[in-house]
């Protein structure tokens, strides 16, 4: 069975830091695209960060370029989230995702394009 199971959620003060990780379980993810989204209350899932398998390519929504970096380590099937100078739009819960076409170029933004998603994990940021 496929698990995804996201950690390091918290609170944070706006300007602040946090590091979300993602640890898959059930089946080799080194092959296969990893992204984060994100959902804040009442409003749709979003499209946060993708890798690549190899990690050479990375796509970014453009609310979070040059904030949040995306990371992952295929020998311990955990992809991770950096996410600095935080702001108060930031907070929502945020899901790790996994695809399903093996060596996939592209870290496509598409939820559809993903099959797997965890439980998600909640990011606050006060203002």
């Amino acid at each position: 069975q496929v698990q995804l199971v996201e950690s390091g959620g918290g609170l944070v003060q706006a300007g602040g830091s946090l590091r979300l990780s993602c640890a898959a379980s059930g089946r080799t993810f080194s092959s296969y695209v990893m992204g984060w989204f994100r959902q804040a209350p009442g409003k749709e899932r979003e499209f946060v960060a993708a890798i690549s398998w190899s990690a050479l390519n990375k796509n970014y929504a453009d609310s979070v370029k040059g904030r949040f970096t995306i990371s992952r380590d295929n020998a311990k099937n955990t992809v991770s989230l950096q996410m600095s100078s935080l702001k108060p739009e930031d907070a929502a819960v945020y899901y790790c995702a996994a695809g399903s076409r093996p060596w996939q170029v592209a870290p496509t933004a598409l939820p559809n394009e993903y099959p797997y998603w965890g439980q998600g994990t909640q990011v606050t940021v006060s203002s």
